[in-house]
């Protein structure tokens, strides 16, 4: 909201003094009903799915890239993902649903905004897992036996 072109560019004061609005000066020129606006609530929902979806498709595997162990290795995992994000589209598209999940239907700038939030969290995880394998490289991995064997032994 305070840097979407479209938004009512509030300061970040005024964001965490909301409850002020209509009684303050700081608030002239504000229209209050923003404050009970479903969409940052929808951004906050749909960036949530977007981000557990991300980290589905990164429990593919505990260490290996998905350049590597692709989503096509487990359709399972790809078809709860749909399913999810059919159903995420049904709450926030049908109006039947609005008034229920207190949702409301985004635009293509705010979808872009939402993969953009979360996409992040694909680049963390291949970023702990290429660490992962470079521990593993170098003889550091828990459960590896790195013990050196002796003429004792």
């Amino acid at each position: 909201m305070v840097f979407y072109q479209n938004g009512p560019k509030l300061s970040f004061s005024q964001l965490t003094h909301f409850h002020d609005c209509g009684t303050s000066p700081a608030f002239n020129g504000v229209d209050c009903k923003i404050f009970t606006d479903p969409h940052p609530g929808t951004m906050s929902l749909s960036i949530l799915v977007v981000i557990e979806m991300f980290n589905a498709l990164n429990a593919l595997s505990e260490n290996q890239s998905l350049a590597v162990v692709t989503p096509l290795s487990n359709l399972w995992v790809v078809g709860a993902c749909v399913l999810s994000l059919t159903l995420h589209f049904l709450i926030v598209y049908l109006p039947f649903f609005a008034p229920v999940f207190r949702v409301a239907p985004l635009n293509f700038e705010e979808w872009k905004a939402v993969v953009l939030i979360s996409f992040p969290v694909l680049l963390i995880d291949e970023t702990l897992k290429w660490i992962s394998r470079q521990r593993d490289v170098r003889g550091g991995s828990p459960g590896k036996d790195t013990k050196k064997k002796t003429h004792m032994d």
